[in-house]
This record gives C-alpha cells, sequence and structure tokens, in this order.
C-alpha cells in the first residue's frame, strides 16, 4: 500500500456511480455544505481512472451547491470493478453500523453549547439535540 496523494480535480469533471443506491436529501447536502463552509473540505473524494466517484457522491454534491471549481480527490484507480462497486455500498453502510456512547456525546453537545458553538453544523436537528442535553441535566 502506498501513500495517498490527494489531487485536486474539478468537481464538474466528477461522474456519479450510475448504481449508487446510497441518497441525498437537499437537507443532507445543506448540512455537508455548511461543514465543508465551516471546517474546510477535510475527507477527499475516492475517484477511478475515469473520474467515475467511488466515495463522497455527497460531498461533491455539497461542492457543487458551494460553487466550488476544484475539490481533494484520491485515486482509486488500484481497485478492481467488483471492489469499486462493493466499496460503494461498504463505505455507506459500515458507517450506520456505529453507535453513539449518549453519556459522552450529551456531555460534548453541553459543553459546546456553552462555548455558543454553532450547533446546526453537527447534523443534529433541535429536537435530538434538546433531548440529548436535556437527559445529561436530568442526570446531574
Amino acid at each position: 500500500m502506498s501513500n495517498l496523494q490527494i489531487t485536486y480535480k474539478k468537481t464538474a469533471d466528477l461522474i456519479p456511480y450510475a448504481r449508487n443506491s446510497r441518497t441525498h436529501s437537499d437537507k443532507q447536502i445543506n448540512q455537508i455544505a455548511s461543514s465543508i463552509k465551516e471546517f474546510g473540505f477535510r475527507v477527499p473524494v475516492l475517484v477511478d481512472k475515469d473520474n467515475g466517484i467511488i466515495a463522497g457522491h455527497g460531498r461533491v454534491l455539497a461542492a457543487l451547491k458551494l460553487n466550488m471549481d476544484e475539490i481533494p480527490t484520491v485515486d482509486g484507480s488500484d481497485m478492481t470493478d467488483v471492489q469499486k462497486r462493493m466499496y460503494v455500498i461498504a463505505d455507506n453502510k459500515i458507517a450506520l453500523n456505529a453507535d453513539w456512547d449518549d453519556e459522552i456525546l450529551s456531555l460534548e453537545l453541553e459543553e459546546l453549547e456553552s462555548l455558543g458553538a454553532d450547533m446546526d453544523i453537527l447534523g443534529f436537528d433541535d429536537d435530538e439535540l434538546d433531548d440529548m442535553i436535556q437527559d445529561r441535566k436530568s442526570v446531574v
């Protein structure tokens, strides 16, 4: 395995995988765009030799929304066609298999809120945030 090389490519040149089974709502694209505006483009898009997107469809849609001319990519051309197709699914599904440590998350959210952080950028809706912070306050 070699070191990852980041290459900036024109956003408009990146081609979505036609059979990508993961969908992105307008709300989620807006959340990704807000995250990119706040933190920068921190996770490159994985592409094949033909600029086909393997992983990062939502980030590309957000970059287009932000009118970003170029975005960071990583070359996945060493993957076979089967590996690319499997990775499109695995990259999304494996992330969904994670859980939260509710106590640590509540503590972190409460502290971020007290520091004046823009809580909307985190991707939780207001009811979720209120519930998590209230649960923590009722335990303490």
